[in-house]
């Protein structure tokens, strides 16, 4: 029996994939990083040719850990925004993919900001005018690499997000699609009408030609053969969607978090759009046959980023590991905030100025004070976009829940509860990214029937309830509060 979904996880740093059974258990799992390339400041390039071998080679081999023979679809998730613009008949890259990271059109999203483009842009995709989205990139590759935009107009190249690049190279160059999860990134997608807007395309100069197919979440891609074995191609999402659907977070209200280098929470709206008061961006969660599910989205600029910093800028941890047992030796902050504003505040402030401060530091104040800090640094910040979400949609948050890689940092996640005053809950599975695209995959080949059926195989390894008292709260945002506007200051 064909009960075997594979997931490929494709990442800003590594191509993952993993292999999943029909009770969403992972069997296998491979990963391989592939090289980071900046060919001047502000600019973050990956080579597409190494995303594709990268994320093939781990592919090929969890297909044949696993036998081929047993599965039932794939699943793709991936780095949302980063752009690649290739030829249509040889499938080669005109230009090295251009990162989600990557600030060289910032000066353009000024310019048309300046114009007064930003309030048609969040009217129709529900983003915020950036250099962070596909639209500029695309633009940007077009302008800038010779006879690029000539051979665009003639219908010889093809845009994609990585999603569409992989799809298009397991196809043999027979699909050209994405799924509207990771439309809704470029800022040229209208979320409303789901259709690519004339519009903005017309705005960016960019030909509807170049552009993929839009399709549901959970749909049937196309097939690729492995040994010989077709295999159908059954669901697509961008990371942070994927990771909302693998976290169960299927009604309306739930939210969970990625802690990450940065952090990315995301809210589900149900069937209605929320437009943002508080600076989060709205976007598609998924969708699902004809129903689709729309999500508040709000990022963190340096989440686990900032432990890092502790490690590599400051050195007073070694391992990344040793800051939770660091952070335990002392009983509180002694007074210390730490804002990880490393690369600017984004979500709900979006203050590229802002610069990290640590305030409150006395003699007494050690190492461990400024661990506990960085940790309660990232647990306030999450607190300050789930407060927006909570603010913009008009809806309590009765619980959290948490993946990646510092949700193994049961400090934080408590802290995380007392703040919020609310349930923290850590999944069993804590590849949620790739098991929510796995479960896309899986419902549209019947391995699952329902989302309901879902919902029952979802567990937590644990949950952390809130420990501290609405005064121990309140003193805390007011220290908080007062560190942000110091590191807000021009």
């Amino acid at each position: 029996m064909k009960n075997i979904i594979i997931s490929l996880d494709q990442g800003t740093s590594s191509s993952r994939s993993i292999a999943f059974d029909g009770n969403g258990v992972q069997l296998a799992c491979r990963a391989k990083e592939f090289p980071q390339i900046f060919p001047q400041d502000g600019w973050v390039e990956h080579d597409p040719a190494q995303i594709w071998a990268s994320q093939y080679e781990v592919f090929m081999d969890v297909a044949r850990q696993v036998g081929v023979e047993n599965v039932a679809a794939i699943g793709i998730t991936n780095q949302r925004e980063t752009t690649i613009v290739w030829d249509a008949a040889t499938g080669e890259p005109i230009y090295n993919a251009i990162v989600w990271q990557d600030r060289r059109t910032s000066g353009y999203c000024d310019f048309l900001a300046s114009r007064g483009f930003g309030a048609i842009i969040k009217s129709k995709t529900g983003l915020r005018l950036d250099s962070y989205f596909s639209g500029t990139k695309i633009k940007w590759i077009l302008d800038n690499v010779p006879g690029a935009r000539e051979r665009a107009k003639r219908g010889e190249l093809r845009f994609g997000t990585v999603d569409t690049f992989l799809l298009w190279n397991l196809t043999g160059g027979k699909v050209h699609a994405t799924d509207v999860s990771n439309a809704s990134r470029t800022m040229l997608f209208n979320i409303h009408t789901l259709q690519w807007d004339k519009e903005l395309l017309s705005l960016l100069d960019i030909p509807e030609s170049m552009l993929p197919k839009v399709l549901p979440s959970s749909h049937l891609y196309g097939e690729t053969e492995v040994d010989g074995v077709k295999v159908p191609i059954c669901g697509v999402a961008g990371d942070q969607q994927a990771a909302l659907f693998g976290q169960m977070c299927v009604d309306a209200g739930s939210v969970k978090n990625t802690y990450g280098t940065g952090g990315f929470l995301l809210m589900n709206t149900g069937r209605r759009t929320v437009s943002s008061t508080c600076n989060l961006l709205t976007t598609i969660a998924w969708q699902i046959g004809d129903e689709v599910t729309y999500a508040l989205e709000g990022s963190v600029f340096v989440s686990g980023a900032a432990v890092q910093w502790l490690r590599d800028g400051l050195g007073i941890i070694s391992k990344s590991s040793e800051v939770e047992e660091l952070a335990r030796s002392v009983e509180d902050s002694g007074g210390v905030y730490f804002v990880p504003a490393l690369t600017g505040l984004a979500a709900p402030f979006w203050d590229a100025n802002a610069r990290g401060t640590i305030v409150g530091i006395t003699r007494a104040t050690t190492k461990a004070h400024i661990a506990r800090a960085t940790l309660e640094g990232m647990a306030l910040q999450a607190r300050d976009v789930v407060k927006a979400m909570s603010s913009d949609a008009s809806v309590p948050i009765c619980e959290l829940k948490v993946d990646g890689g510092a949700s193994e940092n049961s400090l934080l996640l408590q802290f995380q509860s007392d703040i919020l005053n609310t349930k923290v809950l850590k999944p069993r599975e804590k590849e949620t990214t790739a098991l929510g695209v796995a479960y896309m995959a899986g419902l549209e080949v019947g391995l699952w029937k329902s989302i309901g059926e879902l919902k029952e195989l979802w567990t937590s390894d644990r949950v952390f309830e809130p420990q501290r008292d609405d005064e121990f709260r309140k003193a805390k945002v007011g220290g908080w509060e007062k560190a942000l506007r110091a590191a807000m200051v021009k």
